[in-house]
């Protein structure tokens, strides 16, 4: 069914016309900034408000909006695998569900957000799987390390991911169409509106099909799983000296076929949508006062078809509010409140539907100088089910040279059992029980770290941390082929990260490395799906008219059990990125993910076979703005 497509014509034919095409965009060229102008980035997941990332008391990356569009086939779960402290457990290739483990903790523990409201879902142990997200209205992803229960709430001891959408700058619209291997193609519309006092208003929409790829290691190449995406997002606002008000929504839905344990064909198919519908309002009472308030409501809907337990459906609603006072040039308070509550209806859980709610209140001071950074908070988290809950966080910064800083971080985080670990039965295939005796987990996380800028063009820097973690929810074998969920008393994660980056005009190097050693201390063994090293390495040149670039991706063996008995080995692969803009107003782009075709395992499916990646997938389109 697939076309046979020819990567090697295609990335010449650029290659050449790259050649000439500084002479056709030079008008719009401009000097690249040096490498250390990256440390003034606004960030707002670790505090909540704009910072600039060089103040940050914690270790915190972007993926901004350049590298989004750079290559907008790619989904969440893809974008953000390329910093070395996330993992990826993926079940298949392009379009299957897939996991977050933020420096080797389980994939419940990275809360994700968009615009500060939460994604993170009820009906399985982890945030809704972000191959179901789509990044068209995204402008930047944010990933901060380290626990943030003080911010957030639940479900952060890991990290959190952040993404934020894009405000529209200016009238226009744009159209964006890619077509790739096994059949992908993928179409992105937009339009924006601006006025001159302060209204604007945004509109997209998205369109994804490919024939996917086989699914585990012993299928043919042949024997493909398909995936289908559509969705829309709209956004209107208003902005004055004093007031900010905006309302959006966001939709995806479609259907991705999967491997069938009954007929061992890749015919089974789960439906899914997703909807965020997300107001946010914040007012400057005077100067040095601002009340902000913001209500979300989330729905994750997912329907395997034949499948005995039926539909499962999640709604979140979330409210918050919160008022910071700067009652000195270097000082300010946060004081506010969360309320959140989750419904799941599904045919496997206990009476069919179960909710919880919980209610938090939190407090943070942050002092800001030239020289010294610091970050206090504590919260208090009243879970319908668990009781209340209290931590806290301290984090300071600070410029002990011009050009180097070192901070230090200490945190304390929770997360409540989702009602799935609580309630779910399955009496299928594979019988899976849940425990309503769950305790909730708590962790606490020490961090260290330096940034260092060696020279206007080469930065580094150096991150060590340990989180231990009580009450670490596991699968639990019970034999026979059933399983349930189980309390580990001690696990505990070290590790740390150390990266160089370098940048000359157009010309950039850089690299990275993490390490994470996470173990259950009761066995000693290694938790499973953690790979303890990670090394990323990017190189290339970009500028305002045309750029190539290549990246390695590098990770170590990883235990697929909780006995260290299976393991999958290690891997490397290598994407590569051109594109050219012919003029303001066009842009042409190619992109080569894997270009080795390397096929890893991921995970062992019960003896069925390994499940694999994708392998190469070779892209290329056009961008058309007015």
């Amino acid at each position: 069914m697939s076309i046979q497509f020819q990567p090697t014509a295609l990335v010449g034919a650029i290659a050449l016309a790259m050649g000439f095409s500084t002479s056709v965009f030079a008008a719009e060229s401009q000097e690249q900034p040096a490498v250390n102008a990256a440390l003034d980035t606004l960030v707002v997941t670790a505090t909540r408000s704009e910072e600039k990332i060089g103040n940050v008391p914690a270790r915190i990356s972007v993926i901004d909006q350049k590298t989004i569009e750079s290559n907008p086939i790619l989904n969440v779960s893809e974008l953000i695998q390329r910093d070395p402290s996330v993992y990826i457990k993926q079940s298949g290739g392009f379009g299957q569900i897939s996991e977050i483990r933020l420096r080797g903790t389980n994939a419940a523990h990275t809360l994700v957000l968009k615009d500060g409201a939460r994604l993170n879902s009820q009906n399985h142990y982890g945030p809704l799987y972000p191959t179901f997200l789509d990044t068209t209205d995204v402008q930047q992803v944010e990933i901060l390390k380290g626990p943030a229960s003080v911010q957030y709430g639940t479900d952060a001891i890991g990290g959190v991911v952040q993404l934020l959408s894009k405000k529209p700058e200016k009238s226009g619209a744009e159209i964006t169409g890619i077509y790739g291997e096994n059949q992908t193609y993928k179409a992105i519309t937009k339009a924006n509106l601006v006025t001159d006092n302060g209204f604007y208003a945004q509109v997209s929409g998205q369109r994804l099909e490919t024939d996917g790829t086989r699914i585990l290691d012993n299928q043919n190449k042949n024997q493909k799983a398909s995936f289908d995406q559509k969705g829309y997002g709209a956004k209107v606002g208003y902005e004055n000296d004093g007031l900010k008000a905006s309302i959006s929504i966001s939709q995806n839905e479609g259907v991705n076929q999967f491997y069938n344990w009954m007929t061992g064909q890749n015919d089974a198919l789960r439906f899914f949508e997703n909807r965020l519908i997300n107001s946010n309002i914040a007012y400057d009472i005077a100067d040095n006062l601002t009340l902000a308030a913001r209500f979300s409501n989330f729905i994750d809907h997912q329907y395997v078809q034949d499948s005995e337990p039926g539909p499962f459906d999640t709604e979140n609603k979330e409210g918050d509010v919160n008022l910071r006072w700067a009652f000195t040039p270097q000082q300010s308070i946060l004081l506010g409140s969360t309320y959140l509550k989750s419904d799941f209806q599904s045919n496997s859980i206990k009476d069919k539907k179960q909710d919880i709610d919980s209610l938090g209140y939190y407090l943070q001071h942050q002092y800001s100088s030239e020289k010294l950074n610091t970050q206090v908070g504590i919260r208090a988290e009243d879970n319908e089910l668990f009781g209340t809950h209290t931590v806290g966080q301290g984090a300071i910064r600070y410029q002990i040279l011009p050009a180097t800083s070192i901070y230090a971080n200490v945190g304390s985080a929770f997360k409540a059992p989702s009602l799935t670990e609580l309630y779910y039965f399955s009496e299928g295939f594979y019988p899976t029980y849940g425990n309503p005796d769950l305790k909730p987990e708590k962790s606490i996380s020490y961090e260290i770290g330096v940034d260092q800028i060696i020279t206007d063009q080469l930065t580094a820097y150096l991150s060590a941390y340990q989180t231990h973690i009580k009450n670490l929810i596991v699968s639990d074998y019970l034999g026979q082929n059933k399983s349930s969920f189980a309390n580990v008393e001690k696990s505990e994660v070290n590790g740390g990260e150390i990266g160089l980056k370098w940048r000359n005009q157009d010309l950039f190097l850089s690299t990275e490395y993490a390490y994470a050693d996470s173990k259950n201390k009761k066995t000693n063994n290694n938790l499973a799906y953690r790979p303890k090293q990670t090394f990323i390495l990017s190189t290339g040149l970009e500028n305002a008219a045309y750029g190539i670039s290549a990246s390695l991706i590098a990770r170590s063996d990883i235990y697929t059990d909780t006995a260290n008995k299976v393991k999958a080995p290690g891997y490397a692969t290598v994407d590569l990125n051109m594109y050219w803009n012919l003029n303001p107003n066009m842009k042409l782009f190619s992109n080569i993910q894997n270009i080795g075709d390397v096929n890893y395992k991921i995970a062992d499916n019960f003896g069925d076979g390994w499940y694999v990646n994708e392998g190469r997938l070779a892209s290329v389109g056009v961008t058309v703005k007015y």
